[in-house]
């Protein structure tokens, strides 16, 4: 287990549902695949997710999924990745975190 966080730590995360609108692969990666994610704000955040092996970008499009979206950017391959989609590792790779029934973009993981 990692290290436990208090209450106004885990706070801080903004954890929202998002609705994946494009989903491509990155060009030279086996496992990258950008994703146009709409989180409820006026403009979607765009993510690069290592679930290429496991996922055909095209199967993910209108897909809903938990995003941390107060995640600093960071350049993945050339990329800017504005957030982090929410997966667990599953016996045969990265399974993604979604709900069970369709929410609204944008409504918020507690």
């Amino acid at each position: 287990m990692k290290e436990i966080i208090n209450f106004e730590h885990f706070s801080k995360l903004d954890i929202r549902i998002g609705s994946i609108r494009e989903a491509e692969a990155v060009e030279g990666s086996q496992k990258l695949i950008i994703l146009l994610v709409d989180v409820g704000e006026k403009e979607d955040i765009q993510l690069v997710a290592g679930i290429g092996n496991s996922y055909n970008p095209a199967d993910l499009e209108g897909r809903q999924v938990a995003v941390l979206v107060n995640l600093e950017p960071r350049m993945i391959m050339g990329h800017r990745s504005q957030g982090m989609i929410l997966a667990s590792e599953g016996g045969e790779g990265p399974v993604i975190i979604s709900p069970l029934s369709p929410v609204e973009p944008g409504s918020r993981v507690s």
